[in-house]
């Protein structure tokens, strides 16, 4: 499914006229400057607009060639749902307002940009969960090995109805083993403890949804080289089969290799479409494992 067809950007000419009209005359315009972000970044690449014509188009280049950029750009041009907050220039929202969107099917309101930095963000929130959880749990052992060591010495005997709470715990700690007792007690028990990866990968595959747009930042990070490939195959299952399109910025091979992904080269002048087999990084990597080819023979 293709919701957004064309995303133009303003073009030498409509940023020329922005200057020179004097809207930001205070604003220091050379490319990459803090005020004047982010005129200047693709008229040097002489990109002005993006064809989507897969449901999966990735943004290749290095760090700084604009990725992430232009994801911004397109994620407040189309008002998607974002939960991470981003570096925004003075002149940021002009610039936003001199772009167009070409669509040819409605935009679903539930589509949003995912962020590397949202995933972090999620996987400290996890972590401190995950502390939490870990404090209860020690409490409820070094309880559990106190009571046991009493009920050992010292037997019990009901005395009165108001003991018969105490009592169940006592029958408890003589019938469970320590995790079995700690776990019915636990504080969040029902959260799942993962590693960073695994957390990672989770939180692509409960947010994104069918028949929505997503942007994805850098999604690779965090996450194992097994785990970028299952988070691939999820992504192109989501656009074949569910109603999804994806624009990616990445620098993984395993999304970049996404059958029938559109590539663009952001680190070309002028940007251009390219098949990922011909992108340098996968040159770098296809290089590297060549030269050491007889390393994986034995």
């Amino acid at each position: 499914m293709i919701y957004l067809k064309r995303f133009i950007l303003p073009g030498e000419e409509k940023e020329t006229d922005y200057k020179l009209d004097g809207m930001r005359p205070e604003l220091d315009f050379s490319c990459y400057s803090g005020s004047g972000y982010p005129f200047g970044i693709f008229i040097r690449k002489y990109l002005n607009d993006i064809e989507f014509s897969s449901s999966v188009v990735i943004i290749s280049g290095e760090n700084g060639s604009g990725k992430s950029t232009l994801l911004n750009v397109i994620a407040e041009k189309l008002r998607l749902i974002r939960k991470t907050p981003f570096n925004r220039s003075p002149c940021f929202s002009d610039f936003v307002g001199l772009c167009r969107a070409e669509f040819q099917n409605d935009l679903p309101d539930r589509s949003e940009m995912i962020t590397s930095d949202g995933v972090f963000d999620f996987l400290l929130d996890m972590r401190a969960v995950n502390d939490g959880i870990d404090a209860s749990r020690n409490a409820i052992f070094k309880s559990y090995r106190e009571d046991k060591a009493r009920l050992q010495n010292e037997g019990y005997r009901l005395s009165s109805l108001d003991d018969y709470e105490e009592l169940k715990k006592y029958n408890e700690i003589r019938r469970k083993t320590m995790p079995e007792y700690a776990r019915k007690r636990m504080p969040g028990r029902d959260i799942p403890l993962h590693s960073n990866g695994e957390s990672a990968l989770d939180i692509f595959e409960s947010a994104i949804k069918d028949n929505a747009l997503y942007l994805l930042d850098e999604p690779e990070n965090s996450l194992s080289a097994a785990h970028q490939k299952e988070l691939a195959d999820f992504i192109s299952d989501s656009a074949r089969f569910y109603g999804c399109q994806f624009i990616i910025s990445s620098h993984s091979p395993f999304i970049l290799s996404i059958k029938g992904a559109v590539v663009y080269d952001l680190d070309a002048t002028p940007v251009t479409v390219r098949k990922w087999s011909e992108l340098e990084s996968i040159k770098e990597y296809y290089g590297l494992f060549k030269d050491r080819e007889n390393e994986f023979k034995n």
